[in-house]
């Protein structure tokens, strides 16, 4: 079910919310349940699409503003005005495929580096929409790649926990100015 906020999709000078980067803690802490969905909340869905819009990106989890909330904002097409954004609010997966793909990812919170990482390729998620209403979504190719990106900042996890090679991720994430000691391997 798309998203009812509308928020145009361009690139503001000073985005409403200020993004954390690898190496902060806050991004390693586990978002918390959302009990209310009020106009507070919906506020802050349009201030993370803004500020997802303002940095070219298709996704954001609100730990990533330093919100331990679990909402995430997801547009995949970000360049076509008609397509609403996806507002998932207490996500939880469902179901994933046995089928796995490994595709390129990047992260709003680690700027200019691109790793290969292996999810299943489909998921199934329940979530409340912006007005608390019970949805549920099946995704595959991008957008179930983005929801289990996002998903993962919920639970203190970032991408390059789950890149496999990790000599190429250390000189990729030194290249752009990270340490790989902020990376934390998920088995």
């Amino acid at each position: 079910m798309p998203s009812e906020i509308a928020v145009e999709k361009k690139k503001l000078k000073n985005p409403p919310l200020e993004l954390h980067y690898l190496g902060d803690r806050v991004l390693r802490q586990p978002a918390k349940r959302i009990t209310k969905v009020d106009d507070e909340l919906r506020q802050l869905i349009r201030e993370m699409l803004q500020t997802m819009y303002s940095n070219d990106g298709i996704g954001l989890a609100a730990p990533q503003v330093g919100i331990h909330k679990q909402l995430i904002v997801i547009d995949i097409e970000p360049d076509n005005a008609a397509n609403p954004p996806l507002i998932l609010i207490n996500p939880t997966i469902k179901q994933v495929s046995k089928e796995i793909c490994v595709a390129q990812e990047g992260c709003l919170s680690i700027p200019n580096v691109y790793m290969d990482v292996k999810r299943p390729e489909v998921v199934e998620i329940a979530y409340k929409d912006e007005y608390g209403r019970p949805r549920t979504l099946k995704a595959n190719d991008l957008l179930a790649r983005c929801i289990q990106h996002e998903m993962d900042h919920l639970n203190g996890v970032v991408f390059v926990d789950r890149v496999d090679n990790s000599l190429t991720l250390a000189q990729e994430l030194s290249k752009n100015g990270f340490s790989y000691q902020a990376v934390k391997p998920v088995a």
